[in-house]
């Protein structure tokens, strides 16, 4: 049952995250008055509806995205009069597009020529478009915000919670036993003990575990006074600070030579500030771009561990099914606490709205962000059009990328079922 409910509470809060992501299209398109006859949550068929006014509100049974349906999202060919239909076809391609424009259009009706999405002006056109990843954002600033500032998360504190018997470069930091005639380290030369508090390194006063590991870092080679408050007293110390090969704190993957000292640092839960949350929100931000950059090098990944033995890689794409599954082993973890598992529900939402936020602005149809970049070229096209004094290009024809359109639908309709698949045979596991 608990494994059931932590499922469900991030099935959900998926689904409520998809209905708030088209809330943010429809809040604008409704502003605008482009006429939109449907809200839904969801695709195939439907599962519940509700008419209100112009537009039918409604949930869908396939829970893998959500909709609105708003008339005149294809534009008329040049010359042809709004709601006019003219279907003429000089190739397979230019059939597809004339019979899909054919089909928008329409639903056009008599009076509803302002209220059609491609005769909205370009700024218009690309809030409405905008409102859906813009939500999402949003929504992830909000988790975020929640957990560092709210619950709070574990930090690092300037107290020794082990002291690392012997020299052992990061390459080796697997090692548990220390190797025979192994140097012992600075700290365990120096007598330090663990639940020893770091209050003075070098004669600076130390605040926080940041701050005393960049002044180890840079004092390699050299011989430092110290004070550590133990069992209530003040015990002062000099230490000599050694040379190590560890990673850079800014780059994981690289091995730089820096002043070691040999403690581990105990942890505690601390709120933090608003610049904690723009931080984490820039890395976020940057790790997820860099993640989708990286999306169809992953997905051969995806296949590889849905049809042979390969091990899934807990850092690659995961779907809808896997995404529930982890919040069903995080609910059922003996290993957290309550307020451990509420962290880790409040960072996968941010982290997911943030992911689908991101994901929705690659300028490519049917994406959100292909009819931004169509918005945005219509900007550049009339300002050109009024530096050089020429007429007035209109709306740019978002129709005539319909075959690209048709693509990426295969495309992601794909993905979307190898991570299904992926994620019910050979699932990304929890293991915290």
């Amino acid at each position: 049952m608990v494994y059931l409910a932590g499922m469900l509470i991030l099935f959900f809060g998926l689904l409520v995250s998809i209905a708030l992501h088209e809330l943010g299209h429809f809040s604008f398109a409704k502003l605008f008055k482009v006429r939109t006859t449907q809200f839904m949550v969801g695709f195939g068929p439907t599962m519940w509806s509700k008419r209100k006014g112009e537009t039918e509100y409604g949930v869908k049974w396939i829970p893998l995205g959500g909709y609105i349906r708003m008339i005149g999202m294809l534009p008329p060919r040049r010359g042809d009069a709004p709601g006019q239909v003219r279907r003429v076809s000089t190739g397979p391609w230019q059939g597809l597009i004339e019979s899909a424009r054919g089909a928008a259009l329409e639903e056009v009706r008599p009076g509803d020529e302002d209220r059609v999405f491609y005769a909205k002006k370009w700024w218009q056109k690309l809030l409405i478009m905008f409102g859906g990843p813009a939500m999402n954002l949003l929504l992830s600033v909000m988790f975020f915000a929640i957990l560092l500032m709210g619950i709070g998360t574990k930090q690092p504190q300037p107290v020794i919670h082990e002291v690392l018997a012997c020299m052992v470069p990061a390459s080796q930091s697997q090692v548990k036993d220390c190797p025979a005639n192994a140097t012992p380290t600075p700290a365990a030369k120096a007598g330090l003990k663990a639940g020893d508090r770091i209050v003075s390194f070098d004669g600076k006063k130390i605040d926080d575990y940041a701050q005393l590991q960049e002044l180890i870092r840079r004092d390699g080679g050299k011989t430092v006074p110290m004070t550590v408050r133990r069992d209530g007293r003040d015990v002062r110390l000099t230490v000599p600070i050694t040379r190590n090969q560890m990673y850079d704190l800014k780059d994981e993957k690289k091995i730089v030579n820096v002043g070691f000292l040999g403690i581990t640092p105990a942890s505690a839960i601390e709120r933090q500030g608003p610049g904690a949350v723009a931080s984490t929100m820039g890395d976020m931000t940057a790790r997820t771009a860099g993640a989708l950059l990286r999306m169809p090098q992953k997905m051969v990944g995806v296949w590889n561990a849905a049809f042979s033995d390969e091990e899934r890689d807990p850092n690659g794409p995961i779907g809808v099914v896997g995404v529930s599954r982890i919040g069903g082993d995080v609910a059922a973890s003996e290993k957290l606490s309550g307020t451990e598992k509420v962290s880790f529900f409040v960072m996968l939402l941010g982290s997911l709205n943030l992911a689908v936020g991101l994901f929705n602005l690659v300028p490519l149809l049917p994406l959100d962000g292909g009819h931004i970049a169509g918005a945005l070229l219509e900007a550049v096209k009339k300002a050109f059009a009024r530096i050089f004094r020429r007429p007035d290009p209109g709306y740019v024809d978002v129709a005539k990328a319909l075959p690209v359109t048709y693509v990426m639908a295969i495309v992601l309709i794909v993905m979307g079922g190898l991570l299904i698949y992926a994620d019910l045979v050979n699932p990304v596991k929890f293991t915290g």
